[in-house]
């Protein structure tokens, strides 16, 4: 098993652009015309669309099986003050999505309440005794929002003591749909709806958009702009890391204009401790600097002071959970290292020539093993699981790689489990212990069927080769034309080859990233290499580099720099 200081990226330089396609986007730079058609825009048309981030035609809310039955169980709820609880998940994309379906149910007349569970005390998702506890308090209706797809048992006890449920999930569904008032998931059988990758917050977007067509509530928003909730969809959809072209493109471009003149004032709290400048806040900002601190809370305590965060109106209470969240991203961090080289000695220790790494321990926190399992997927290229071992129950987060479907495998291993649920590359399922040495050993077995003859190395997806002198500033608005960038519509990466290591040294408090000035005999560049400090104690003198090309900004002053995804020593095949 290879360390990460071996693994090694091959590089996969894309086809040159053909005559015809090049002729036909011969309006842009050359540049840019290879970027749109390694994207798969080939016409001036869509080229043009993809660039302006339009919105689908096809994205009537109504479109979506269940809706209908949504929107009149909600609109007769409103009109007759009827307590409602949306009941949210404890990730960044079930908070923005329990906050801005809170504030809209609550600016259209509705007597609403939040409701997020613990995650170490309640777990993922529904679960009886809160559906009991709400129906006590009075609570007569009940939607989730990123969460309930899979809680058949959950949804028939919510039935069984008078809770009407409408459940909003972007998660894929099983055979078997939970019994409710109206479930609205894109994914289930027979829904039309063409933007399949909605995150949890772009669904509740959609019914919230849904509900403001509704004649029956049109006095109670005579000055409702739905669109002001586009910054917590921006938040939501990038932070979950899916697909970011179609519709989700259109709603996180106009989501991070909105971010940008944040009237929130939790968010403009928590860019300013993170030294963020609101007006530049990039879709990077949000998966490398906001997010994290967002989820920090749910990771290591509870979701409500993040949920507090984006629903506070008060400077004071905005700064002090602003504080709150990143010091325990900070402690999130720490915690996140720990068990991550607790993790890869068990699994190690257990099957060191194992396709898919799992480790197991009682004293793993459970809002830490996700960050432990996406840790070893990316060192080691292989499926990871990290779990807490609790007295009776082992709840366990998986992450992997493109070659291997976690979700698909678990459903195989479905009579072992409790429950679970995910998607192709991340997941998480909770099983009796008595259960655990089986389920190790039918996914490993799963793995070595569907991995065993593969040679599993990451792929680094390359844009184009372009001699460092190449790169101008005159590029970057034509790159920025991109935005946002994230699953499915990747940043344009470029390789050098055969550039001179002028300067390199090791930053960061661990030494782990790494400082370059690199030459091609015209024209240096500073670059960074995050996690790639190894590299200082073996320097080649000239090296192929793989990057992004991008403007640092330091203490208000701006420079060019390279932000490196792979180096090599020259003239190395991929």
């Amino acid at each position: 098993m290879k360390s990460s200081e071996s693994q090694s990226y091959q590089w996969s330089i894309l086809p040159l652009i053909p005559p015809d396609v090049d002729h036909e986007l011969n309006k842009y730079i050359l540049i840019m015309r290879q970027l749109l058609y390694n994207r798969g825009y080939t016409t001036r048309e869509d080229a043009g669309r993809f660039l302006q981030a339009a919105q689908p035609d096809e994205d009537d809310p109504f479109k979506l099986l269940g809706m209908h039955e949504a929107v009149e169980r909600l609109t007769y709820a409103i009109q007759h003050q009827e307590p409602i609880a949306v009941y949210g998940d404890y990730d960044v994309d079930g908070v923005t999505a329990t906050a801005l379906l809170t504030e809209a149910l609550k600016a259209l007349g509705g007597n609403v309440r939040p409701y997020i569970p613990n995650r170490f005390d309640e777990g993922y998702g529904l679960n009886n005794d809160a559906l009991q506890s709400l129906k006590d308090e009075g609570i007569r209706l009940v939607v989730t929002v990123d969460c309930g797809i899979r809680s058949l048992p959950e949804a028939e006890h919510a039935r069984s003591i008078g809770l009407d449920l409408i459940i909003s999930d972007h998660h894929h569904p099983t055979t078997e749909l939970p019994v409710a008032v109206a479930v609205i998931n894109q994914k289930q059988t027979g829904d039309t709806y063409p933007g399949k990758h909605l995150a949890g917050v772009g669904l509740a977007f959609k019914l919230v958009e849904a509900l403001c067509q509704q004649p029956a509530l049109m006095p109670l928003q005579a000055e409702l702009q739905v669109d002001r909730w586009l910054d917590l969809v921006a938040l939501g959809t990038v932070a979950d890391v899916v697909s970011l072209v179609g519709e989700n493109r259109s709603l996180v471009r106009r989501g991070l204009d909105h971010l940008r003149q944040t009237q929130r004032q939790g968010l403009f709290s928590l860019m300013n401790i993170a030294g963020l400048s609101p007006a530049r806040i990039t879709t990077r900002d949000i998966g490398f600097v906001l997010g994290p601190r967002i989820n920090a809370a749910g990771r290591l305590d509870s979701a409500l002071a993040a949920l507090e965060l984006l629903l506070t109106e008060d400077v004071f209470e905005a700064g002090r959970l602003a504080q709150q969240l990143h010091i325990q991203n900070q402690e999130r961090q720490k915690l996140t290292k720990e068990i991550q080289v607790q993790a890869e000695q068990i699994a190690f220790h257990e099957n060191p020539d194992a396709l898919l790494l799992f480790a197991a321990h009682p004293d793993f926190n459970p809002g830490v093993v996700g960050l432990a399992a996406s840790r070893l997927m990316e060192t080691y290229y292989r499926p990871a699981i990290v779990a807490s071992q609790g007295p009776e129950f082992t709840r366990g987060s998986c992450r992997s790689i493109s070659e291997f479907h976690i979700t698909r495998a678990l459903d195989q291993c479905t009579n072992l489990l409790v429950r679970h649920g995910g998607h192709a590359a991340a997941a998480g399922f909770t099983v009796h212990n008595d259960n655990l040495p089986e389920l190790i050993t039918r996914l490993q077995a799963i793995a070595a069927e569907q991995l065993g003859s593969l040679d599993l190395h990451p792929t680094l997806r390359i844009d184009m080769e372009i001699p460092l002198r190449e790169l101008k500033p005159e590029l970057l608005p034509y790159l920025d034309q991109l935005e946002p960038t994230g699953m499915d519509n990747p940043q344009a990466v470029f390789a050098s080859r055969g550039l001179q290591v002028r300067y390199s040294r090791t930053v960061g408090h661990d030494n782990s990233h790494l400082k370059l000035v690199v030459n091609d005999g015209r024209l240096s560049y500073d670059a960074i290499a995050f996690r790639q400090g190894h590299w200082q104690d073996k320097m080649p003198e000239m090296i192929d580099l793989a990057y992004t090309f991008e403007i640092k900004e330091y203490n208000g002053h701006q420079s060019l720099q390279l932000n490196v995804k792979d180096l090599k020593p020259a003239s190395t095949l991929v």
